[in-house]
């Protein structure tokens, strides 16, 4: 599963009860004096319901608040079911990218930080030291027999945003891309170094990279690289990939995008599971969908304003 959780803060800075769930809203945010509010209660409880329903091995997960969250939200909503990865990046908000590992699954995990790595881009000029990630590229290797030799390698990211507070990058369109073309120089790297090694490449891109209208800054995807996005894999119909509703000004308008991507190396193509490729929506205490959203309210009260975008590979070859 990839999701944005949106701002997962889940920090005590005392003693808390085992059952999280009887607690007010209020007495939840009194848990934390961080400057950084918890997340709403109900939505954390929401974002369990959704996650246990859906039952996956290998969680990348965008804007958590820190491994601290990350380690909370997995032993006191998940059960512990899961190792927690996450290594702080460089975010100025404090939202991280991580992953949740199952534990007990045949294999180990080793995780890697890009957060120091140069993006070959700047504000100021030729003279300038070059930026680094907004957020990180985060890899995780998987690993069974050959220490030296990984399964799988995932690489999760969180491209810049579309804020551009200090007026200079309009969008954030001009960062967004170099970050992108770093985070495509990982994938080439751990291709050439790792061979026969398939790529998982995924994250929250803030933007249009599929192959239908791509955005400029994601074209090298395509021009430079063999990934393709698994919604296109599996054959998703276009209307059904949005991962995102951008609600307009005024209410009754809104307007789903995909931001969200999980793009796979050939040789893992056979290996998707079409009828388990979907774009999950989020559901009502019935189990039906909850409607598109249309209104800013409407929003604001789903757990998170990303749909989280599921797949399942299946007899991937395991050395």
């Amino acid at each position: 599963m990839l999701l944005n959780a949106e701002n997962l803060f889940v920090l005590y800075d005392q003693n808390h009860p085992k059952d999280l769930t009887k607690l007010e809203e209020a007495q939840w945010q009194k848990l934390s004096t961080s400057i950084y509010e918890n997340k709403p209660l109900h939505k954390v409880l929401e974002l369990k319901k959704m996650i246990q329903s859906i039952n996956p091995d290998i969680l990348m997960l965008c804007e958590v608040g820190g491994p601290e969250s990350l380690a909370n939200f997995n032993q006191d909503f998940l059960q512990g079911q899961y190792s927690s990865a996450l290594i702080e990046g460089n975010s100025n908000r404090s939202i991280d990218i991580g992953f949740l590992v199952r534990k007990n699954l045949p294999f180990y995990f080793d995780l890697q930080s890009n957060k120091n790595r140069p993006i070959h881009f700047n504000y100021g000029g030729e003279n300038s030291p070059s930026l680094k990630f907004s957020r990180d590229v985060a890899e995780l290797k998987l690993f069974r027999g050959h220490q030296e030799d990984p399964f799988l390698i995932l690489l999760l990211a969180h491209l810049k945003s579309h804020l551009d507070p200090e007026k200079v990058d309009p969008q954030g369109t001009h960062r967004r891309q170099a970050e992108l073309k770093t985070l495509l120089e990982i994938h080439r790297e751990l291709r050439s170094h790792y061979p026969k090694t398939p790529q998982i490449v995924a994250g929250d891109f803030n933007g249009n990279a599929s192959r239908s209208q791509t955005d400029e800054e994601f074209k090298d995807i395509y021009l430079q690289t063999q990934l393709e996005d698994v919604l296109e894999v599996s054959q998703v119909k276009p209307e059904n990939r949005w991962t995102f509703c951008q609600v307009r000004a005024g209410g009754g308008r809104s307007e789903g995008k995909q931001l969200d991507y999980v793009f796979l190396t050939p040789e893992l193509h056979p290996h998707v599971v079409n009828q388990k490729t979907e774009v999950h929506r989020y559901r009502d205490e019935f189990g039906f969908e909850k409607d598109w959203p249309v209104t800013l309210d409407a929003k604001l009260a789903l757990p998170s304003d990303h749909y989280p975008l599921i797949f399942e590979l299946d007899k991937l070859p395991v050395w």
